[in-house]
């Protein structure tokens, strides 16, 4: 690990003010640390936000959620308008990571979680994302845990977060302050396709801080779910993952929200396959043909074809979880 200065900002002023440069913003630090410990990131300076009373969960005026950008993962999960409300928030969380690691890791901290890639996280491999020009050594090596969706020829690395895919299909947003204003972005307009700047994965302009989320009102009598597939139970991240949020009356979907996880290069939203479902009857059949169109524009890599059928599956699944609940 490289030296580097460190510094506490006791106010959002005072972050903002020591932002210049090639400084890291550090919450829980579950990611940040380990990139440093591994010679990916090198920052010259740290500013340690945790002083910042941005831990409050609490509801907005309209109904909604208003979560802070220091709110741990776990104070979230186990919330109880989270727990009551968007029961599918608190599924992702409690299916990623450890319970140390979820007591640590924070709502801002996991929007801009970095891809677990194993070129990106190794400093002596090719890899666009971490040095842009250099290559995308996944692409025909070791990609079975990799995108299928929203990738480039210059990187298939996949969003790792369970959170964000939740938030997703939530229609979050994001509430972002920096040296030119405070902003609102819907989390849909957050995230960025690789394209030929894979380095580039958010909105975010240098200085920029992510001060909180906000939850819209919950849909009266939606179902939901998060369901994540992987290779273990525990301490592992999605092969592939379908948070949904379906209404239904007199057995035809209402209104339906769909994002997928695991399989693409951000939360993966596609709205062609909510049209497919809304208005028509909640069955199997209908869930099929929401996920065939899905996974139409797949490009699957050497080693991860399997994902194509392993989506589909989850998403039919969700779907039918979320139908019984209601």
């Amino acid at each position: 690990m490289n030296s580097f200065t460190f510094t506490r900002a006791r106010t959002i002023a005072d972050a903002l003010r020591s932002a210049r440069g090639d400084v890291k913003f550090l919450a829980g630090g579950t990611t940040l640390v380990d990139l440093m410990k591994l010679d990916v990131e090198r920052p010259a300076g740290i500013i340690d936000l945790n002083a910042l009373p941005l831990a409050e969960v609490r509801r907005t005026p309209d109904g909604g959620l208003h979560i802070g950008a220091l709110a741990r993962n776990s104070d979230v999960a186990h919330h109880p308008d989270v727990v009551r409300d968007y029961p599918l928030l608190s599924q992702a969380l409690l299916s990623g990571a450890s319970v140390q690691l979820r007591n640590m890791a924070s709502t801002g901290g996991n929007l801009l979680q970095r891809t677990r890639c194993v070129y990106f996280r190794d400093a002596a491999m090719a890899c666009n994302k971490r040095s842009p020009g250099s290559g995308c050594a996944a692409i025909g090596g070791f990609n079975r845990n990799l995108a299928i969706l929203g990738t480039s020829a210059h990187c298939i690395a996949t969003n790792p977060s369970d959170q964000n895919v939740a938030l997703t299909a939530l229609e979050a947003t994001v509430h972002v302050t920096g040296s030119n204003g405070e902003r609102s972005v819907p989390i849909g307009d957050f995230y960025l396709l690789p394209g030929q700047t894979p380095e580039r994965e958010t909105i975010l302009e240098p200085g920029d801080l992510v001060t909180s989320v906000t939850l819209p009102p919950p849909a009266p009598g939606a179902g939901s779910t998060y369901v994540k597939l992987r290779d273990r139970a525990s301490f592992e991240f999605a092969l592939a993952s379908a948070a949904v949020v379906v209404t239904i009356k007199g057995g035809v979907m209402q209104r339906a929200r769909v994002a997928m996880g695991g399989i693409a290069t951000k939360p993966w939203r596609n709205l062609d396959v909510e049209a497919a479902l809304e208005g028509q009857p909640a069955t199997r059949e209908r869930f099929a043909d929401a996920a065939q169109i899905l996974l139409s524009d797949a490009k699957p890599q050497s080693r991860n074809g399997f994902k194509v059928e392993l989506a589909k599956r989850c998403l039919v699944h969700a779907l039918s979880v979320a139908t019984a609940v209601t």
